[in-house]
């Protein structure tokens, strides 16, 4: 089977897309990664072949920070790319609507990786859960709204689609089932203890774990780290920067918690611009492709509440101090306050941070309600891209659609012919026509 990898490029996206296609490569399939031109070295390290999507019309098409503005280039490049690669099935992120309408057309099936928790309507219970910052039918419904725009964008609005009852309406009567953002399959990276008591999840939702895998820490640049935190005494505590969806700069915040007080602070600087440390801050900022190391030096993780820190603090048993924004944040983080593995730190400096940092690294409890949910999720992470790419083949088996390969011309696509008629693979020697790939 041929199957395209396009999630979005993003490491808390990227790296878990990758860790379920090593797997699918060692069980003889066929994978190839589209992406950002950045994350070619990621898949090269993970023994995958790769392509741009800048070659294929996608400048900017699978950044995280773009997913709402960029659907139409995210999903003529995965057009182009899929034809290139002969793409049996396609393995996407979640909010990938571009990379969904792609199967859609293509007529292919396609699995979405989502975040550590289910971000949209429940199939059912759920009653009481706490509304953090918006409702669940709020979110699904702003989510599907954007969906349908792309969906029009690209000149599919007189189409039908796959899942005939999937709009925006539907999604507003609770309809989970029907909704295309699941794909055929979503794969969730979490626990089932982080979804809300008595909740039941849509069908096509899966609990598969944390799916990790990230590169390999560079020994200079881990050395580097070292000898800066040697230069304190200070017990260490990780910091990873989400995005502020207008919350705010934290670093006032920042400073002052770890300016003259018993921790220092690796701070990883992630998706955000302009770090601001005070000079007499014990602050030592990076920017780094990989967390695992540094989460290894730190006894407890403060974060907004994404995914990639979260499960990087819990399967190495560190509690966590959460100060949630936007997008799912607030969900998983109010499920981190609910299993006891987190506190809540307000975005203001009031009441005192240090202070709060330094009840949460002494609170015994906190930490054993963290390890517990972390040998959980290592349970999970032993074997979970084994369970995803077995619902990755189950979904291609159980489709009733036939190949992209049988089911288009292939005459007019931008794919160069291969031995006995099959396309050459992404990231191979077959070079692009470029003129191919102008939009007319």
């Amino acid at each position: 089977m041929n199957i395209l990898l396009c999630p979005l490029s993003d490491g808390g996206y990227l790296y878990p897309t990758l860790a379920v296609g090593r797997e699918l490569r060692r069980r003889g399939h066929r994978v190839s990664v589209l992406g950002r031109a950045t994350a070619a070295p990621f898949a090269a390290e993970a023994g995958l072949p790769f392509a741009a999507a800048e070659e294929f019309g996608g400048e900017r098409a699978f950044s995280a920070a773009r997913w709402g503005v960029m659907g139409l280039g995210q999903y003529r490049a995965t057009v182009r790319a899929a034809r290139q690669a002969r793409a049996d099935l396609l393995v996407t992120s979640v909010l990938c609507n571009g990379a969904l309408l792609a199967a859609e057309t293509l007529d292919v099936p396609v699995v979405v990786i989502g975040l550590s928790i289910h971000l949209w309507t429940y199939r059912s219970g759920g009653e009481g859960e706490p509304q953090y910052g918006r409702s669940r039918e709020n979110r699904t419904l702003e989510t599907m709204a954007l969906y349908d725009a792309t969906r029009e964008e690209a000149g599919l609005s007189a189409r039908p689609s796959r899942r005939p009852r999937a709009t925006v309406a539907a999604a507003a009567a609770g309809g989970p089932e029907d909704s295309p953002l699941l794909g055929d399959a979503l794969l969730l990276r979490g626990d089932p203890e982080l979804e809300h008591p008595g909740a039941e999840l849509p069908p096509r939702v899966h609990q598969v774990g944390p799916l990790s895998w990230e590169p390999a820490a560079d020994p200079g640049e881990l050395a580097a780290v070292d000898a800066a935190l040697a230069r304190s005494s200070k017990p260490v505590v990780y910091v990873h920067l989400g995005r502020f969806f207008g919350g705010g700069t934290p670093w006032p915040r920042l400073n002052a918690t770890f300016t003259g007080g018993r921790y220092q602070a690796v701070v990883e600087q992630g998706r955000t611009a302009e770090p601001c440390p005070a000079p007499d801050a014990d602050i030592l900022l990076v920017r780094k492709p990989w967390l695992g190391p540094l989460v290894d030096r730190a006894g407890l993780v403060l974060t907004a509440g994404t995914s990639a820190p979260v499960l990087g603090a819990l399967l190495r048993g560190r509690p966590l101090g959460v100060t949630p924004n936007g997008s799912e944040q607030p969900v998983l983080a109010g499920a981190l306050l609910r299993a006891g593995a987190a506190v809540h730190l307000p975005r203001t400096g009031e009441p005192d941070q240090a202070g709060l940092v330094d009840a949460a690294w002494r609170d015994d409890r906190l930490r054993s309600h963290a390890q517990r949910l972390g040998r959980r999720l290592a349970d999970a992470a032993a074997d979970g891209p084994r369970r995803a790419a077995d619902l990755v083949e189950q979904t291609a088996r159980t489709s009733d659609r036939q190949p992209a390969t049988s089911r288009e011309n292939h005459g007019y696509s931008i794919s160069r012919p291969g031995p006995r008629g099959r396309g050459e693979p992404l990231g191979g020697r077959a070079a692009v026509d470029r003129s191919a790939l102008r939009l007319s």
